[in-house]
């Protein structure tokens, strides 16, 4: 898996079976089944995220183009384990 983002509680990388032109997961290195576990104290977590998201969008040329953020819980999420979906494209 080639990263194309890492940091102390996060990597970032190309999805292995893309559904759009641009997807990136961005996974975080600690074990979270979903949004609703992070706990609000894990602000280091909180700001790479952003910082990651940040990052790509710029290093991709996504801003004006337009990307969505996407971060599924519950019934619409196929893995325990918190990830989110940097996308771009049809």
């Amino acid at each position: 898996v080639e990263r194309l983002y890492e940091s102390e509680t996060l990597v970032a990388f190309r999805h292995p079976q893309p559904s759009y032109p641009v997807h990136i997961l961005i996974v975080p290195k600690r074990a979270y089944a979903s949004l609703l576990d992070v706990p609000a104290q894990d602000s280091a977590f909180l700001a790479d995220l952003v910082t990651a998201v940040q990052k790509l969008v710029r290093e991709l040329g996504l801003e004006e183009q337009g990307y969505r953020l996407i971060a599924n819980g519950g019934a619409f999420q196929d893995v325990a384990q918190l990830h989110f979906h940097l996308v771009a494209g049809s």
